[in-house]
């Protein structure tokens, strides 16, 4: 199995939730998981910086949170499941987080998404742009 992800990182934006990927997001998927009760929630809005450091994040994973930068979260460990708790306490639907991800107008990515989904070509391999 070594080497097993090594294929997937020539996918442009895929990221693969592994082992790796687990234990370096565990502290921030907890806070996401945290949110899942209406308590954590309303503690998390009612400060968002002091809710954060009850959890053993790093200052990076920390900011991403706060600046809602779901790609980041991704790229730190975050698990996409898991994220969208952040996502669904602020009141924002998957579709709309993956629109934000994707930087596209939210009508933009369901269109999109309705036609079949990103072309093939260019999405494939970064190393080979015509597939």
């Amino acid at each position: 199995m070594a080497g097993y992800n090594e294929a997937f990182r020539d996918i442009p934006g895929t990221t693969v939730f592994d082992a790796t990927q687990s234990r370096l997001g565990y502290h921030l998927n907890q806070f996401c998981m945290s949110l899942m009760k209406a308590e954590n929630r309303a503690a998390f809005k009612a400060d968002e910086r002091a809710y954060l450091e009850t959890f053993p994040m790093t200052p990076e994973q920390r900011q991403a949170v706060l600046d809602r930068d779901y790609n980041r979260m991704i790229a730190l460990g975050g698990n996409i499941y898991f994220l969208a708790k952040i996502g669904a306490t602020d009141g924002f639907s998957f579709q709309n987080l993956a629109s934000k991800m994707t930087g596209m107008p939210e009508d933009e990515y369901k269109a999109m998404m309705v036609a079949g989904g990103r072309p093939i070509r260019g999405n494939r391999s970064k190393s080979d742009k015509d597939s």
